[in-house]
């Protein structure tokens, strides 16, 4: 196995870039900001940019929690790569990347200005200081897992061919999906909202569902990588119960997903009472007006 390191300060575009470079190398997998990625999974590790600060953040990038390090070795040893992308802000930074998780040295070195045209790292740079927010390289369904109450954005990006001499062999037009997100440590990173207001905002985007009567309350339990939710409901004979309790999760999971950005973990429907359908008001009246037998 060999390792190569991808270097560029902070903020110039190397997480944007890190799957075409790493699929130019032929490498297998990517280590960056703490995460292991391989094709469009987060196989392990913990995220840089969930830290609570930005020394946490650095120290998260580097390692050095001992059982944040043995998470990331044993799955590299599990699924034996023959390479290795280490993104780093130095080169001193990749070498001690891979002294901790007992990698070789880094044997080729890519430093960003090299592979990306100036226009794109100023362009990067730009958005990095005016808006604070961090790619990450694999796909929003796997982010979100790991980034649940963080402000995120999907992308979809279109790389052109490259003709830089630098590289191995001219990249094909490719389609790359990763994740904008905003760090725990920005300003407008990691949000709380209480349990209060999700429970409301269950109750508003149930409302119209054909077959409920009314949500009686709900629960949530939270989580590091997302909430459960528990919603005790009272629905309406008449109606295919299983049918009404199915459509309730459904728009649940993605209303909360959608509104709050949380991870849904899961979405329980528990029915715990069952009235008869109300009666048309004027059709009460007409039943009432009828002579009786």
């Amino acid at each position: 196995m060999h390792t190569i390191a991808f270097i560029g300060s902070s903020g110039t575009g190397k997480s944007h870039h890190a799957i075409v470079i790493a699929q130019e190398y032929n490498t297998d997998m990517i280590i960056d900001d703490g995460l292991l990625i391989q094709g469009s999974r987060i196989l392990a590790g913990t995220s840089a940019k969930q830290a609570p600060t930005k020394v946490g953040a650095i120290k998260t990038a580097l390692f050095t929690e001992d059982d944040h390090a043995a998470e990331v070795k044993n799955k590299i040893k599990e699924c034996q790569p023959s390479s290795i992308l280490i993104l780093g802000t130095s080169l001193s930074m990749t070498e001690k990347i891979a002294a901790r998780l007992d990698l070789p040295q880094p044997g080729v070195i890519i430093h960003i200005e090299d592979v990306v045209a100036p226009e794109s790292i100023s362009k990067a740079k730009f958005i990095r200081e005016k808006y604070g927010t961090h790619v990450v390289p694999a796909p929003t369904v796997e982010v979100k897992r790991r980034f649940s109450g963080n402000f995120f954005n999907p992308i979809r990006t279109l790389f052109h061919k490259n003709t830089s001499d630098h590289l191995p062999s001219a990249s094909k037009h490719m389609w790359v999906e990763q994740t904008q997100v905003r760090p725990t440590f920005s300003s407008m990173g990691k949000f709380y909202i209480a349990n209060n207001v999700i429970i409301d905002i269950i109750k508003h985007i149930t409302a119209d569902v054909t077959g409920l009567d009314r949500v009686v309350k709900s629960s949530i339990e939270n989580s590091d990588l997302g909430i459960h939710l528990h919603i005790y409901v009272s629905l309406i004979y008449g109606y295919v119960l299983p049918d009404v309790m199915t459509r309730l999760q459904q728009i649940t999971q993605e209303k909360i997903d959608e509104i709050t950005s949380l991870n849904v973990l899961s979405v329980n429907i528990h029915a715990v009472k069952l009235v008869l359908p109300k009666i048309n008001p004027d059709l009460k009246d007409s039943l009432k007006s009828l002579p009786s037998v």
